[in-house]
C-alpha cells in the first residue's frame, strides 16, 4: 500500500517539531531580523511588530540575548543593535572556510600589482556576502567603498560578482533564485528586466568573465570571475573595482579580465580544481 505524500510530510514535521527548540528559533529571528532591516537600531516594539510576537516576549528575549552579548543597548534612545558576540559567530564561520585562508595572498596579490580593490564573495540566497576585501588608498577608491566590510551583503542581480556566481548555477536552482528577486534600479544601468539578466548571465557562462557597469551605483565599475572548488562547482567569486573617472568599462575588461581570470584560476587550483 503507497502512503501518500502529505501523511509522509506531516509525519515528518511532527518528527521535526519534536527536536525543535521555540525559544532557540525566536532568539535567532530576533538577530536576523537586524540583518534584514535597513536600519542599525531597533527597538522592542519594531522587533515586536516584525515578529508577531507580544512586546513583553520580544523583550523577554531581548534582554536575555543583551546580557549574553549578542545585542547591546544605546543608553539614551534605550535601542539595540548587534554586538560584539554575533560578530565572533560570524568571523569563525568565515575563518573556517578554507577558501577564505588559501584566497588572502592572491587578492592581495592582484590589489597591490593593480593598485585597486580586490573583493571576494558568496552567493547566500539572492544575495553576496563579501568574505574578504583588500583594500586600496588609492584616490579615487573612497567614493566606490559604499562602507563595505567582510560580511556585508549586496543583491546578486546587479554586482558582477553576483552574476559571477547566477551565471553558473544549475537552471533550477537559478529559476527559483530568479522567481525570488525583485530587479529594483539601483544604480544608472541597472538590469530590470529578468528576460535582459537571463541574457546576461549566458554571456557570462560564455565569457567566463562578468562585469558591473554602474549597475548597483553611481561611479562603480567592476569586473569579477568566478571560483571553483575541487568538484567544479562555483563556489566564489572575485573581483576588482574602479570607478568610472579611471576607466572606461571597455579598458577595464581589456586591461584586467585577464589578471582577475588568473587569479581566479589560482586560487581554484589551490582548492583543488584542475
Amino acid at each position: 500500500m503507497v502512503r501518500s505524500t502529505s501523511v509522509t510530510r506531516t509525519e515528518a514535521n511532527r518528527a521535526r517539531q519534536a527536536t525543535w527548540s521555540r525559544s532557540l528559533e525566536r532568539g535567532l529571528a530576533i538577530l536576523s531580523t537586524f540583518g534584514d532591516s535597513e536600519r542599525a537600531t531597533l527597538g522592542v516594539s519594531e522587533l515586536s511588530r516584525a515578529l508577531g510576537l507580544s512586546r513583553s516576549t520580544t523583550h523577554r528575549y531581548v534582554a536575555t540575548l543583551t546580557s549574553l552579548g549578542y545585542l547591546q543597548q544605546d543608553a539614551d534612545s534605550r535601542r539595540y543593535r548587534l554586538g560584539p558576540r554575533v560578530l565572533d559567530l560570524g568571523f569563525a564561520a568565515l575563518n573556517s572556510m578554507g577558501i577564505r585562508e588559501l584566497s588572502v595572498p592572491h587578492l592581495q596579490r592582484l590589489s597591490d600589482e593593480t593598485g585597486f580593490t580586490v573583493n571576494m564573495a558568496i552567493l547566500d540566497g539572492v544575495d553576496v556576502v563579501y568574505i574578504e576585501r583588500c583594500r586600496t588608498s588609492r584616490s579615487g577608491q573612497r567614493e566606490i567603498d559604499l562602507n563595505l566590510h567582510v560580511g556585508s551583503r549586496l543583491p546578486a542581480y546587479c554586482t558582477a560578482l553576483g552574476k559571477a556566481l547566477l551565471a553558473h548555477l544549475p537552471k533550477p536552482a537559478l529559476d527559483e533564485l530568479l522567481g525570488r528577486m525583485e530587479l529594483v534600479a539601483r544604480g544608472p544601468n541597472t538590469i530590470t528586466r529578468k528576460a535582459a539578466l537571463r541574457a546576461e548571465l549566458a554571456r557570462i557562462r560564455e565569457s567566463g568573465v562578468a562585469v558591473n557597469n554602474e549597475e548597483l551605483a553611481y561611479g562603480l565599475r567592476s569586473v569579477a570571475a568566478p571560483v571553483r572548488d575541487r568538484s567544479g562547482e562555483v563556489t566564489a567569486a572575485l573581483n576588482l573595482a574602479v570607478h568610472r573617472t579611471m576607466l572606461s568599462t571597455e579598458d577595464l575588461v581589456e586591461r584586467y579580465a585577464p589578471s582577475v581570470q588568473r587569479t581566479a584560476a589560482a586560487i581554484s587550483a589551490e582548492l583543488g580544481y584542475r
